[in-house]
C-alpha cells in the first residue's frame, strides 16, 4: 500500500524538557493504526504535531512529518489551514466541548463545509444533510435546528465525524473518540469510524489508552511509553504475541471473563517529562529489569519477529 503519512525521528520539547523522542510512525493509505499507551505518554502530542496545533511552549527541534510526499513542518500557517479539515481532520477527545453552544448544529456544519469548499449556502446545506445521513442521525431536517445541548454525547461525536466526512479528509485523527461515552455508544462510534475507513478508504490514526477497544478495530498498533515508541506490530500479532514488558503489563491489566483471574496492576506511575531517567524509561516499573543494562542503556526499536518491532534490551 502507498504511504500517506510518515513521521520521522520527531523530537518535541517543552522548554528544556523533552516530550517526544525520535518518534517514527508510518500510515499506509486505508490503514487504521492505533497509537496506544497510558495518559501522558505523548500520544496526543504526536497527533497535534501532525495537525500543527501544539501549545506555544512546544518546540519541534528535529524530525520530519511527510504527508502525501511533502514535509508539512515547512508549511506556513496559511498552508496548514488549507490542509486541516480538507486533507487532515481531527475527532477531538471531548465531544461535549467541541461544538459552539451558541449556534445550531446546522449552522456549524454548513459553515464548516463552506470554509473548506467554494459552495453556496444551499449546496452546503444539502451536503450537511448528506453527511448527517452517513453518520446515521435520524430526523435530519429537524436535527439541523438543534443546539449542541439538545444532543447526547454520542450524537455530538457523530456530528464531529460528519464534519470530517464533509471535506473528504484523507487522514482522520481520532483522539480518544469514545471518551466519556458509555460502552454501547463507544461501540457504535467505533463501528461508524470503521465503516468510514472501509467505504471511503480513509486512513485513520486512532489514539487510545483502551487496548480492549483497539483490538477489535486496528490493523496495526504502535505502543508509546514516556515519549518513545516501544512496540509496533500488526494488531493480530501484537495481541497474540506481545514482546515488550510494558505491552505485556498493559494487556495483563485488562479485565477477562474468567473471575478466577485477578487483574495485575503496573507498579508505579508513568514518569513526567521533568524526570531524568537513565537507560530504559520503563525500567523503574519493569519486572524484567536488569539493573546493569536497563539502567544505563536506552533501547531502540528493533525487529524481533517479522514485521514486529520492540525496544527492549532483555526480551
Amino acid at each position: 500500500m502507498e504511504t500517506l503519512l510518515e513521521i520521522k525521528n520527531l523530537n518535541l520539547f517543552f522548554g528544556e524538557y523533552q516530550a517526544l523522542y525520535d518518534v517514527n510512525l508510518t500510515l499506509k493509505k486505508g490503514e487504521m493504526r492505533a497509537l496506544a499507551g497510558e495518559s501522558g505518554c505523548g500520544k496526543t502530542m504526536t497527533a497535534m504535531s501532525v495537525m500543527r496545533l501544539l501549545p506555544k511552549s512546544a518546540i519541534i527541534k528535529s524530525g520530519e512529518i511527510i504527508f502525501n510526499g511533502e514535509n508539512i513542518l515547512y508549511y506556513k500557517e496559511k498552508q496548514m489551514r488549507e490542509l486541516r479539515g480538507n486533507k487532515i481532520a481531527l475527532i477531538p477527545q471531548d465531544p461535549m466541548t467541541s461544538l459552539n453552544p451558541l449556534y445550531t448544529i446546522g449552522n456549524q456544519l454548513i459553515e464548516s463545509i463552506r470554509a473548506h469548499s467554494k459552495v453556496s449556502h444551499n449546496q452546503a446545506r444539502r451536503k450537511a444533510k448528506e453527511v448527517m445521513n452517513l453518520v446515521k442521525i435520524p430526523d435530519i431536517d429537524n436535527k439541523l435546528n438543534f443546539y449542541p445541548h439538545e444532543f447526547s454525547g454520542g450524537m455530538k461525536q457523530r456530528i464531529i465525524i460528519a464534519m470530517a466526512l464533509a471535506t473528504k479528509a484523507e487522514l482522520l485523527i481520532a483522539d480518544e473518540p469514545t471518551t466519556a461515552l458509555d460502552v454501547t455508544i463507544q461501540k457504535q462510534i467505533m463501528d461508524l469510524i470503521n465503516e468510514i475507513k472501509k467505504e471511503f478508504g480513509t486512513t485513520i490514526l486512532l489514539i487510545s489508552h483502551d487496548l480492549a477497544l483497539v483490538s477489535n478495530y486496528a490493523d496495526n498498533i504502535s505502543v508509546m511509553y514516556a515519549g518513545h515508541i516501544v512496540e509496533e506490530a500488526p494488531a493480530g500479532e501484537f495481541f497474540k504475541n506481545p514482546i515488550h514488558p510494558y505491552s505485556n503489563a498493559l494487556l495483563n491489566s485488562l479485565p477477562t471473563r474468567n473471575p478466577a483471574l485477578k487483574l495485575k496492576t503496573i507498579e508505579g506511575a508513568p514518569p513526567s517529562i521533568q524526570e531524568d531517567i537513565n537507560g530504559c524509561k520503563f525500567h523503574p516499573r519493569c519486572e524484567f529489569c536488569d539493573k546493569t543494562i536497563c539502567t544505563s542503556t536506552q533501547p531502540t526499536l528493533k525487529e524481533k519477529e517479522p514485521n514486529h518491532f520492540s525496544a527492549c534490551l532483555i526480551k
